[in-house]
């Protein structure tokens, strides 16, 4: 395997993870009183937008070839880094 496959696997693992975190704290949000549930709502809503940018960088990082793969690592590494903080934060305040 090379590295941009390992690469994107370990990035494609943590996004199935935030995926799983995001859908439980949009679980919650329907057991949630009216006031709480828009909140979560607002909250999945805004990490799921994360999410899609996460996933478009991966994608970004798919249709690339050779070492080229390297230059968006930075970017890509950015989505991620925004998504787990996100995610993290949501956890925190909704817990």
């Amino acid at each position: 395997m090379d590295d941009k496959s390992a690469y994107r696997q370990k990035l494609e693992a943590r996004l199935d993870q935030w995926r799983a975190d995001i859908d439980k704290l949009q679980a919650k949000a329907v057991e949630a009183g009216a006031d709480a549930r828009l909140d979560y709502e607002k909250q999945v809503d805004e990490l799921r937008d994360k999410q899609k940018e996460a996933q478009a960088k991966l994608k970004e990082l798919d249709d690339t070839s050779g070492e080229a793969w390297q230059d968006l690592k930075g970017g890509v590494e950015k989505a991620w880094d925004d998504l787990g903080e996100a995610v993290k934060s949501a956890q925190e305040r909704f817990g």
